[in-house]
């Protein structure tokens, strides 16, 4: 029942809130987040938790601010997706500016494709929407949401706004191998890459503690020679502000793991930067660092060897 209650709330966001004047969704979005932060639920109790590692010099006052905006930047994510399917070209072009859009023409010009590599920031689906407007279409994967009427909801949505979306599990063909493919082809790959807790996870340091990220980005840069670029998402007044970070380098030195681990710390030290500047923006309301999990969950964890790609994308 709560699952097709959740289906039916995002049927009617999209029917709905789409055809909002855009002051009153805005209104309406931001109302519903200072409720949600007022309640101080467990999301938001572990927001907070989370935010204190970005910010560990920061007063509790300024910690409850910054989650509060948290909040309103979470919800402005769904604010947009409910009305993005009806901005045209033009509006999606003018809600996002590029810094160093430069580093992914110069990739690109190699031929050999490129990984965009994102934490939980900002609207990645408007950042996507506008990477293909501006003439980058690219292939991305998504969890497999429940219950399927849902998943098949997100799946159209974002195929509608010019995106290849293969499934993370249960699909017909192998993700990775896909994914590896798109890059041979000279495209262009998306791939969220701030949370993976599954066994296949890659050890970095992050903001000073332990977490797992997704050994993915980095391994396929390595068997394809794709550039592996780190972008992270702000929020303008209006829409948002993606940087480019420099392109990850292969080590020259070590094995295929070590050069993973590497490459994956690269990033994860791309994202802390990015974070920093606009911590409401980065939306990560879970568990995220080992020392959060239970011991059950943490001993799961721990008995991967993470030599292999995986995780959410």
């Amino acid at each position: 029942m709560k699952q097709r209650l959740v289906d039916a709330g995002f049927g009617l966001g999209w029917s709905v809130v789409k055809w909002l004047p855009e002051p009153v969704a805005r209104t309406a979005f931001n109302a519903a987040a200072d409720w949600v932060w007022f309640r101080r639920g467990d999301s938001v109790e572990q927001l907070e938790a989370n935010l204190r590692r970005v910010l560990p010099d920061a007063s509790d006052k300024r910690i409850s601010e910054v989650t509060r905006a948290g909040m309103r930047s979470y919800l402005r994510y769904f604010q947009e997706a409910f009305r993005l399917p009806v901005w045209d070209e033009k509006a999606v072009l003018e809600r996002m500016s590029i810094g160093h859009l430069d580093r992914l023409e110069k990739a690109s010009a190699l031929g050999k494709g490129v990984i965009f590599a994102l934490p939980h920031m900002g609207n990645w689906d408007l950042a996507g929407a506008s990477i293909t407007a501006r003439g980058y279409p690219f292939t991305t994967v998504a969890e497999r949401l429940k219950p399927e009427a849902l998943y098949e909801r997100f799946l159209e949505y974002r195929t509608s706004l010019g995106m290849e979306v293969l499934p993370l599990t249960g699909g017909d063909a192998n993700t990775f191998g896909v994914l590896a493919r798109r890059l041979r082809e000279g495209r262009l790959i998306c791939l969220l890459a701030d949370r993976d807790l599954t066994k296949n996870g890659i050890p970095v340091e992050f903001f000073g503690e332990q977490t797992r990220m997704p050994a993915g980005p980095a391994a396929l840069s390595l068997q394809t020679g794709a550039a592996l670029i780190p972008v992270t998402l702000a929020y303008r007044k209006v829409g948002i502000h993606a940087t480019l970070h420099p392109v990850v380098p292969v080590p020259e030195e070590g094995d295929r793991k070590a050069k993973i681990a590497a490459m994956t710390q690269g990033v994860a030290d791309a994202f802390a930067a990015g974070i920093r500047k606009s911590p409401q923006d980065w939306h990560m309301p879970q568990r995220l660092w080992l020392s959060d999990l239970d011991a059950e969950r943490l001993a799961k964890i721990q008995g991967g060897n993470g030599a292999e790609p995986g995780g959410r994308g």
